[in-house]
């Protein structure tokens, strides 16, 4: 099992913010101490690389074991930590992880094969390559509070399973989770220093993990944009390779034809559970004029239904925000999209018993446009603008306008007619008559376009950013004293090559003929002295 490190007085004091009650401690670890943990994960890293593929995968299943053991603990602690329902735990992070964790443990051997390359041309018919995974070294792995399990198992087990040893850092604001994750890895009995949990302030852990002396092999980050870009400057001194998911302004495209009761299930689900801390959730929606006024009456029917407070029995439906800070981003953008003329459709009271706890009451707003905050930047909060369009033309546009792209999705009884409106949305995942639900599929690649990061989590493309492809080229005739085109240079060379040009991409039959002979006449040349 890793080693614990030692730390000193400082605790992190964890609460709910659902309820305001202190649900734990976590140390906090200094600079020396992650430094060290750095040093040692790298000391530790060429015997777990060594390790056949079966025990490493042997020891990540035990990982699997663990979550489905302990599902209700682990979903309370989220729950609590979060504050998000633990439904949601459960459905979201806890399930989800274990499918993920059993996903990569069948599928390493097949994303790790070396694969072999056609040969590019008749030139090279004495060569032979193929294309092997080589593990970076030391991963570091940032990850957000908003899904402080169901994110970074994504990228922990990839990593371990492709012969990384892990230097994990969670948000100050899920620590319980984080710890959680410790006990996991520990649970498993993993050697020494494969995996480290360190507890540092989010500037502080990227200086450390990328400094120029001891930094990370690559560093993958989870978070906001001004963050991701601030890590990735300074992973350019050193040229660390980063993998960022800077989240979303995620569109949802309802098209005339589309199912009214999914679409509007379908916006409420992906757009507010988990109060609408979902990087991938829907937060803008835009809606054909042809059923706009039954899409919005169902809407605020099904949104006033909904239950909001501090989940006790499994009895409400919108758990609390997890930062206050965010509770001021989210009221600030309503209060712009309010004083430029949006209204609200309908909204959730909050019990004044909650009143000093972290919620944000769910608000449908429509009359917005693009002038409004609301619309243009991430909200990450239960909150939702809903547009009428004249024609799904507009809608493609709208949902365009705007510095992310990570997921979006179109809603329509055409699949084929979704399908191309959906591949005209510049964001890297989308879905059709669904939204959100392929970051719990394992097997779908998960990144955006623009501002919404940089390289992929999840499935095979997820699996090949824990490794660097090396490529290893052989030769069929190594008995061969030379390769045609090595010295001694002469017109009879020169003249060969030219044939050889010829004989592949000649105009004629009478030129290609000609190349062959030019071409032939070389080849004893590889066999003399």
């Amino acid at each position: 099992m890793s080693t614990p490190l030692t730390v000193d007085l400082r605790q992190t004091v964890c609460t709910n913010p659902a309820t305001g009650a202190i649900i734990g401690y976590s140390q906090i670890n200094t600079p020396e101490e992650a430094r060290d943990a750095l040093r040692r994960a790298r000391a530790a890293q060429p015997a777990w690389s060594a390790l056949p593929l079966t025990e490493r995968q042997r020891y990540i299943a035990r990982i699997r074991d663990y979550l489905v053991d302990h599902a209700d603990a682990v979903s309370d602690t989220i729950s609590k930590d979060v504050g998000k329902t633990r439904v949601e735990a459960l459905a979201t992070e806890v399930l989800t992880s274990a499918l993920a964790t059993d996903y990569y443990c069948k599928n390493a051997k097949r994303f790790l094969k070396p694969r072999k390359l056609r040969n590019g041309s008749l030139l090279f018919l004495n060569k032979r390559s193929r294309i092997y995974r080589k593990p970076f070294g030391v991963i570091g792995i940032i990850a957000p509070w908003n899904y402080p399990l169901g994110i970074p198992m994504h990228e922990i087990i990839p990593a371990l399973l492709a012969g990384n040893t892990v230097i994990f850092k969670t948000a100050p604001e899920t620590q319980m989770v984080g710890r959680t994750i410790e006990a996991m890895i520990q649970a498993a009995g993993l050697p020494d220093d494969v995996f480290t949990h360190l507890n540092l302030p989010g500037a502080l852990i990227g200086q450390i993990l990328l400094e120029p002396e001891h930094h990370v092999d690559k560093l993958f980050f989870t978070g906001s944009v001004p963050v991701g870009k601030i890590l990735m400057a300074q992973a350019a001194e050193s040229l660390v390779p980063v993998s960022l998911e800077l989240g979303g302004n995620d569109a949802m495209l309802v098209c005339p034809d589309a199912n009214l009761e999914r679409a509007v299930n379908g916006a409420m689900w992906a757009g507010l559970q988990n109060s609408g801390q979902s990087c991938g959730g829907v937060e803008r929606i835009y809606v054909h004029r042809e059923i706009y006024q039954p899409f919005m009456q169902r809407l605020k029917q099904r949104v006033e239904t909904l239950r909001q407070g501090p989940d006790t029995q499994h009895n409400v439906d919108i758990g609390a925000m997890c930062t206050e800070r965010q509770i001021k981003t989210i009221q600030r953008q309503v209060d712009n999209a309010l004083a430029r003329g949006a209204t609200v459709l309908a909204q959730v009271p909050i019990d004044p018993t909650h009143a000093q706890a972290n919620f944000y009451p769910v608000t449908i707003l429509i009359n917005v446009d693009h002038t409004m905050e609301l619309m243009r930047e991430e909200t990450f909060g239960p909150v939702l603008g809903v547009m009428q369009v004249t024609d799904m033309e507009q809608a493609i546009q709208l949902a365009n306008d705007s510095s992310l792209g990570l997921t979006g999705s179109v809603w329509s009884g055409n699949t084929r007619t979704a399908v191309e409106l959906g591949r005209r949305i510049h964001a890297g995942v989308i879905t059709i008559n669904d939204h959100l639900l392929t970051h719990g599929m394992a097997e779908t690649p998960w990144g955006g376009f623009k501002q919404s990061g940089i390289g992929r989590s999840h499935g095979e493309l997820g699996f090949d950013e824990m490794t660097q492809p090396q490529v290893v080229t052989t030769e069929l005739l190594p008995f061969a004293k030379r390769n045609l085109f090595w010295h001694p240079y002469d017109a009879k060379l020169y003249a060969g090559l030219k044939g050889a040009l010829h004989l592949l991409h000649g105009r004629t039959l009478g030129e290609r003929w000609r190349g062959l002979l030019d071409f032939a006449a070389l080849i004893p040349r590889m066999f003399k002295s």
